[in-house]
Parts: C-alpha cells; sequence; structure tokens
C-alpha cells in the first residue's frame, strides 16, 4: 500500500482533484506491462485470502473450468483449485504477472491444473465454456470501459454461466461506507477514469453486457462485495 508509485501519485491531491489529471505519466497503473503488478501481485495476496475464501466457497465438487481475468497473484482461482480437486484454473495476466501467480500455483500443489494465459484482459480471447473471476479489475475503467469488458466476459459464458466479480462498492450517496467510498480517489490518483461504483451503476453495466441476473455474496465486516451475475 505503500508502493513508490503509489506515493507518488498521492503527492500533490490537490493538482489532481482541480486538474482532472493523473501526475503519473501515460495511462498510470493501466499501462501495459507496468511492474507495479509484479510487486502489488507478491504483496497483496495475504490481504486478498479471505475473499479468496469465500469464493472458493460458492463452488462445490465436480468438474469445473475457471477463468481468472487479471488473475495478478492468482490466489481466488487457485483458492478454488486448493478446495476442488476436479477443478481447472486459467489465468490471464502480463506474462511477468503471472511468474508470481504461477509460483504461488506451484506452493499450493495445483500446478498441474494450473495454466498461464499471457496477455492484456482487453484483447486477448477468453474462450469459452469457463466461470469467470472479475477480481478488483473493473474499477479501472470508466463506465463504458467495464460495459466492453463484461460484454467480453458474457460472450466466454455458456447461457446462465456465471461472472464473479470483487469490488469497493460505495452506497447511493457517494461517501459511505468510507472505506468503499475513498477508493474512488485511489483510481482518480492512479488511472485515466477509473472509480469505485454503486450497486445501481453496476446493475447498469451487468444489464447493458446482457446478464440476467445478479446476487450479492454476504462478506460479513469485510470491505468488498462479492456479485455472482448469471448470463441470460
Amino acid at each position: 500500500m505503500n508502493h513508490p508509485v503509489l506515493l507518488h501519485a498521492a503527492s500533490d491531491i490537490a493538482q489532481v482533484v482541480r486538474s482532472g489529471k493523473m501526475i503519473l505519466g501515460g495511462e498510470g497503473t493501466i499501462e501495459d506491462e507496468s511492474p507495479v503488478w509484479i510487486d502489488f501481485a507478491r504483496g497483496m495476496a495475504p490481504m486478498m485470502m479471505p475473499f479468496a475464501g469465500i469464493i472458493a466457497g460458492l463452488f462445490g465438487a465436480g468438474p469445473v473450468r475457471v477463468l481468472d481475468v487479471a488473475a495478478g497473484h492468482g490466489m481466488f482461482g487457485i483458492q478454488i483449485a486448493v478446495q476442488n480437486p476436479e477443478a481447472q484454473i486459467a489465468a490471464l495476466d502480463w506474462p511477468s504477472v503471472l511468474a508470481v501467480a504461477a509460483e504461488n500455483a506451484q506452493n499450493l500443489g495445483v500446478a498441474d491444473r494450473w495454466t498461464g494465459i499471457p496477455g492484456s484482459a482487453l484483447s486477448v480471447d477468453y474462450g469459452t465454456g469457463y466461470v469467470v473471476l472479475l477480481t478488483n479489475f473493473l474499477h479501472h475503467f470508466d463506465e463504458a470501459g467495464c460495459v466492453d469488458i463484461l460484454r467480453r466476459v458474457h460472450a466466454s459464458l455458456k447461457p446462465g454461466g456465471r461472472a464473479i466479480t470483487l469490488e469497493f462498492v460505495p452506497n447511493p450517496d457517494g461517501v459511505t461506507p468510507p472505506s468503499s467510498a475513498a477508493f474512488s480517489m485511489t483510481m482518480m490518483l492512479t488511472t485515466p477514469a477509473g472509480d469505485a461504483y454503486t450497486l445501481a451503476q453496476y446493475e447498469d453495466m451487468f444489464g447493458a453486457a446482457g446478464f440476467e441476473s445478479t446476487h450479492l455474496v454476504p462478506t460479513g465486516e469485510l470491505p468488498e462485495q462479492i456479485r455472482v451475475s448469471v448470463r441470460s
């Protein structure tokens, strides 16, 4: 959380708010193959383990193919494989980041059921027949960009297939709860147009992408929400 890139991005918040532009150059942290994601993958896995356990618990026994989009450390897909010996995991991310996830899969004994798909989640062919994980990814883009991604996900699912998302979701007022609402500032500082979206905004985006229904999964006092969305 104190990565030098993030600290630099927040070094003059007033300037960013007044100008509406990041201090970071280019596309910020969503720049192609940004090295910040290697450090993120190595550092954030422990913080994400409670969510990974909840998501893994959504899967019963039996064969399942899971596509972990922008997998990072890979722990969301890996924990599914740990709990379900018949799960096959495909993790999509930049090659340098996938190397970290591959280490985690090896260390947790599921490397034989884990495959890396190198490249950009915005352009790589997802394939079909998966349950798709979108964890802490959509907030990096504006609403139109999110709809584009969700349409790609929708096309990779068979009818009735599921997409599982994890996101900070502020209340309709946009300022509560603080942990979720403050994430909008993080996105303002590090991305060209990312945001922390409300539930209503996500409903609109998923609907525009063709999803039929969505339900929330309880996460207790944890600061992010898990949504399961079903393709029509």
